[in-house]
């Protein structure tokens, strides 16, 4: 979610949010993501997550600061800091692909045309 945030892709924001809160996610703490810094409603592996994810998303802008990376290893081993890194990777691609390609999210243009 904070990647497709980051990357404004309303498609992947209205899907993945909605698989969220299938899992059991509060409203609170998926309204309250784009200011994760600010709220005690993450924990600290959450936290250094959401920092790798942000590193990561704007790599290009802001390289990947040592910080977000010797937090990672507080809370995470090598093979999970993989994982998640790939799986931040693909959630950049996929937003390239659904922001390129002009995805519309349930309930898009269509639904407010109605």
């Amino acid at each position: 979610m904070r990647g497709s945030q980051i990357n404004g892709c309303a498609f992947c924001l209205d899907m993945h949010s909605k698989d969220a809160r299938r899992q059991g996610e509060t409203e609170q703490r998926l309204y309250l993501l784009n200011a994760w810094r600010e709220s005690p409603l993450y924990t600290a592996a959450e936290r250094a997550a959401l920092g790798w994810t942000e590193a990561l998303t704007l790599v290009a802008q802001n390289g990947t600061p040592e910080a977000a990376s010797e937090a990672l290893r507080a809370h995470f081993s090598d093979k999970e800091i993989v994982d998640l890194t790939i799986l931040i990777g693909m959630i950049n691609l996929w937003n390239r692909l659904a922001i390129g390609l002009r995805f519309e999210h349930g309930g898009g243009r269509a639904a407010a045309a109605a």
